[in-house]
């Protein structure tokens, strides 16, 4: 089964993401991709935190190629909608259907400060393109040669208030055209059940984000970002550990077992220790 299919399905979903290098040397790349080949898809960053780096496209292309299923994640942050259709069309041309649309981090918080946000449509407009791109014809009403198909994804921040308006920003996605969610990091599995209960009539597959807490200075900084609630006995647990790395990965497999009791699947973050991946799913079992 195709990650599309999978969907359809009861299985628990459990995919992960890698960011491409900044620079031409791919070798760390297929290494953190190797220890992902089991997983039900992988998704490849697009210049996350408005840093810039080798193309997301290309990078799913090799993963293609490496027989592991892509996710390909387009932000609308650096392309107006004539560049976002041609990378949509481009990445069905190359056999890539899995796409995860985004709005992406505003250049403010990257080392581009001063360059220009594009920010032509916003995620709901893209999710809406892609699906009209599939009916044969373009935003200008241009008839295509060929129609692509895709398996849609989009993100949402369940930690983040109002809560209500992430609801709202679900449903409005789900109306557009999404067929999957992956959430940015959870780790208060209990606030997340909270409100997978408010969308989970929607029918739509929702993978938690989990994220490896791999050092004191790293939690510290997820905690500095807008929407996520690091619960104090994480924190404590962290600040307390001989080896903070050998306690995250303690802890997001505890969280990936509760998730099991009622959740979709999981979207594991280990951010460039991808090789720890593996053990996490194991001792979640």
């Amino acid at each position: 089964m195709n990650f599309k299919e999978k969907l359809k399905s009861n299985k628990f979903l459990i995919t992960a993401e890698l960011f491409p290098p900044r620079g031409v040397d791919i070798s760390s790349f297929l290494r953190r991709a190797s220890c992902l080949s089991n997983l039900d898809a992988v998704n490849v960053t697009d210049n996350q935190r408005a840093s810039m780096r080798v193309g997301s496209l290309a990078m799913s292309k090799i993963l293609l190629e490496q027989s592991i299923e892509p996710i390909l994640q387009i932000t609308t942050r650096d392309r107006n909608r004539i560049a976002l259709q041609s990378e949509l069309l481009s990445a069905n041309v190359l056999g890539i259907e899995n796409v995860l649309l985004l709005s992406g981090d505003h250049p403010i918080v990257g080392e581009y400060r001063s360059s220009k946000a594009v920010y032509d449509l916003d995620t709901v407009q893209l999710i809406k393109t892609a699906r009209l791109l599939e009916s044969g014809v373009d935003l200008a009403g241009k008839k295509l040669s060929g129609s692509p198909k895709f398996c849609i994804g989009a993100v949402i921040n369940p930690s983040a208030q109002p809560s209500d308006l992430q609801v709202l920003m679900f449903e409005k996605k789900t109306r557009a055209g999404t067929e999957f969610f992956q959430t940015q990091a959870v780790f208060d599995v209990l606030a997340y059940k909270i409100f997978f209960d408010k969308v989970k009539h929607l029918k739509v597959k929702v993978l938690p984000g989990v994220i490896l807490i791999k050092s004191k200075e790293f939690m510290h900084f997820m905690q500095s970002l807008p929407g996520v609630n690091i619960p104090e006995k994480v924190q404590d647990r962290i600040n307390s550990a001989p080896d903070p790395l050998v306690e995250g990965i303690r802890i997001c497999s505890e969280t990936i077992k509760e998730f099991r009791s009622f959740a979709d699947g999981v979207h594991i973050m280990a951010i460039g220790i991808e090789e720890y991946i593996q053990e996490i799913i194991k001792n979640s079992l």
